[in-house]
């Protein structure tokens, strides 16, 4: 499952906007400082940047992780056009107002090592990653009352709509495909919860964050039947030999031309302190 292709990144964009518990990020600015210094994991094409920009975060300092040095490299040059921004001379960054960005490629489980962060972004992250080791690695990144946001954490709920008979057993096995990939985990948006409420620390804020993706019209908004492409690519990986699944991709293949596919998945918005 490719999640770092641009094209699915950029193509989601619309989707994740829609997604995000308003409450939560209410609260996460209520609580940062007038000047954050802001770390990212997996930050993918970078549109949190704008996205804090447009929330009123214009002071500070915002570095972003990728582990796909591509991907990164877009994102400097996507986001910069998007803001209107100068390169920095060395090429990794620029600057909106007085908030400085910059974009790295590296492990983002080991890149914030020793920083004194007033805030970690995770967004559609931790199902990627053992959630654990995430928020060990995100604690020892943080200023003493430092935050982790984790928008868009997927919770192993999938709806495609209209009912097709294979669907149980296409929707079981892409779970189950996600479980099998070393460190990933299909439940990751109720485990986060457990975990935060397990650990030293306070648990802020949390909220539902669905991807909700339906027709309008005969068509989709924006770029979202590229994303919805994607998605069933993500399956077709994981549902060889699922009996059912080659009608079953037809069918949903067919019904994303024609503008009848409807697509849902439950994930939840965190803002986490910790201890």
């Amino acid at each position: 499952m490719n999640h770092a292709d641009e094209g699915y990144l950029e193509a989601k964009r619309t989707v994740d906007e829609r997604a995000l518990d308003r409450r939560v990020r209410d609260r996460l600015l209520d609580e940062l400082p007038a000047a954050p210094r802001v770390l990212e994991a997996g930050c993918g094409t970078g549109v949190t940047v704008p996205r804090l920009v447009a929330w009123g975060v214009t002071d500070g300092e915002y570095r972003g992780v990728d582990r796909d040095a591509a991907t990164v490299e877009r994102a400097r040059a996507l986001r910069a056009a998007e803001l209107d921004a100068d390169a920095d001379a060395d090429g990794e960054g620029f600057r909106v107002d007085d908030l400085t960005v910059r974009f790295e490629a590296g492990d983002a489980l080991d890149a914030f090592a020793g920083e004194r962060a007033d805030l970690v972004v995770a967004a559609a992250f931790l199902d990627l990653v053992p959630v654990d080791e995430a928020l060990d690695a995100f604690a020892s990144a943080l200023a003493p009352g430092g935050l982790v946001y984790a928008p868009i954490t997927f919770d192993g709920e999938t709806v495609f709509q209209p009912d097709h008979p294979a669907d149980d057993a296409v929707v079981a096995a892409y779970h189950d495909a996600i479980d099998d990939e070393p460190g990933r985990d299909a439940r990751a948006g109720r485990h986060l919860l457990d975990r935060c409420r397990a650990r030293d620390g306070a648990l802020l804020a949390a909220g539902a964050s669905d991807w909700i993706v339906h027709p309008r019209d005969g068509g989709y908004p924006a770029d979202e039947r590229r994303f919805l492409g994607a998605i069933l690519s993500f399956v077709e990986e994981a549902v060889d030999g699922v009996p059912g699944a080659e009608d079953w991709l037809r069918t949903r293949r067919r019904q994303l031309d024609s503008g009848t596919l409807t697509y849902v998945a439950h994930g939840y918005d965190v803002l986490y302190r910790p201890g």
